[in-house]
This record gives structure tokens, C-alpha cells and sequence, in this order.
């Protein structure tokens, strides 16, 4: 269970994004479920009404529109990621194509801007195996703040979040959608435990209420806090909040690494 210093940091998150009157219900009730709750969370079963048909609706609109808009942009901006990365002498593809745990746990392949080297595992692991404290912190965050595997242009992309734009591929295959869960990694399932559950009942998202938590700032455990939180108060007014948060963040490039 949390702590309550952590539980009033994502209340301030949640601060944010929603309006006064729902951020004083959640100051009064935690938004952070102790792993008792998540396990139930993870067993219920959704009320599937007029409502929740009308917004399920209108997201996949929403994800259509975003799709078709996306896949526009790619055009132009993979050749200018394809001449910029000859200038810079980055061997390797333009993309980079991972597995990742979508929705009821199906496994499908996720792509993004390549920004990091050929051969980046290996290195990853050689580099670990040689810094103990580098070691400590990969097993906390699941990254790096100094990754040695990052390129040149990777840095810009990932600072700009332009690394994940081919993303928006995802939303037309129905892969994806705009906002939900983080897309985890096959290997993290073991290290979600209970949250697996929960987490697995939406797509992830290409924005979700993580991204606009402190990405880069926060721990693994707590990512998967913020993601369950999501379950509890998502709605299609939550998601375009967060998107609005996302748009701001990526704007002022806060949180990216």
C-alpha cells in the first residue's frame, strides 16, 4: 500500500485535470487502491449502459479521426526522420517494432521511431552487468535517465515525443486507442502481479493519465498505481481532459525522457 505522501501526489495529478468539486471527492476518498482492491477491481464486470455505449462510441470516433490525421503527418515526417538520420550517420531502420501487452493481454507489435541503437538489449544488458547503480535504477523506473543506447536524433524525438507518432497507426487497427494504460512490456507481467487484471480490461493508450503524472519522474510501482486509478474514474470527459494535459505537456516538453 502507499504511503499517504505518495497517494496526495497523485491526488495533485488528478488536481490537474479534473474540475474542484471532483478533486475534493478524491482528497476525501484516496484515489491509490491498496492490491486487496485491485484484485476485486480486476474481477468486476463493467455496467454496460447507454452510456457507456455512447462514449465507447465516441472514442473510437475520436481514435478514427486522430488515426486518419496521423497517418497524414507520418508521411512527411518519416523522410525528414529518414534524411536527418544519413546526415547524422545513424545506421539501422527509421522504425522500431516491439511486442507489447495490449488489450485482455493479447500481444501485438508496436511501432515507433527507432531512437535508440542497433543492438540496444544487448547493450543494455552489458551496461547493467558493469554499473551496479545503473543497475538499481533500471529495476526501479524500467529505464534510464542517462541512456547510452539513445542517438542523437532519438534524444530530440523522445524530447519532443515525436518517437511515438507511428503510434497513431495503431489507433485504425484498433490496437490501440488515443488515451488508456501504458503499453507494457511481455517481461513487466510478471512484475505487474495483481494490477495485470485491471490493467488489461482497456487498449493501452498512446496518452493515458501516467504520461501527464511525471513519466520520467515516476516508479515503476507507481505507474501502475496511476494506470489502475484510470480504471476507477475513466470516462470520456477524463480522457479529453488528458489529452489536453498531454497537448501542454508535450508543449512544454515535461516528463519526456
Amino acid at each position: 500500500m502507499k504511503s499517504s505522501e505518495m497517494v496526495m501526489d497523485d491526488v495533485q495529478v488528478l488536481d490537474n485535470i479534473v474540475d474542484f468539486n471532483e478533486a475534493k471527492a478524491l482528497r476525501e476518498k484516496p484515489v491509490v487502491p491498496v492490491k486487496e482492491e485491485v484484485y476485486a477491481l480486476s474481477c468486476e464486470k463493467e455496467e454496460k449502459g447507454f452510456v457507456f455505449y455512447i462514449s465507447k462510441t465516441a472514442k473510437r470516433i475520436l481514435d478514427i479521426i486522430a488515426g486518419i490525421v496521423g497517418i497524414i503527418i507520418l508521411i512527411p515526417l518519416t523522410i525528414i526522420i529518414y534524411i536527418a538520420n544519413k546526415i547524422c550517420k545513424e545506421d539501422g531502420p527509421i522504425f522500431f517494432v516491439q511486442e507489447r501487452i495490449g488489450k485482455d493481454g493479447k500481444i501485438f507489435k508496436m511501432i515507433k521511431y527507432r531512437s535508440m541503437v542497433v543492438g540496444a538489449e544487448e547493450r543494455l544488458r552489458s551496461y547493467l552487468k558493469e554499473n551496479p547503480e545503473a543497475r538499481a535504477e533500471y529495476k526501479k523506473y524500467k529505464k534510464l535517465k542517462d541512456d547510452p543506447r539513445i542517438t542523437k536524433i532519438g534524444s530530440f524525438l523522445r524530447k519532443t515525443s515525436l518517437d511515438e507518432m507511428p503510434q497513431l497507426i495503431h489507433l485504425l487497427t484498433g490496437e490501440m486507442t488515443l488515451v488508456g494504460p501504458r503499453p507494457y512490456l511481455p517481461h513487466e507481467k510478471e512484475d505487474m502481479g495483481v494490477y495485470y487484471g485491471v490493467i488489461t480490461k482497456y487498449k493501452p493508450g498512446i496518452t493515458g493519465l501516467w504520461q501527464v503524472s511525471g513519466r520520467s519522474n515516476t516508479t515503476f510501482d507507481s505507474r501502475l498505481d496511476i494506470d489502475t486509478t484510470y480504471h476507477k474514474f475513466h470516462s470520456f470527459r477524463f480522457d479529453i481532459k488528458i489529452l489536453y494535459r498531454t497537448f501542454v505537456h508535450v508543449v512544454k516538453k515535461e516528463g519526456a525522457m
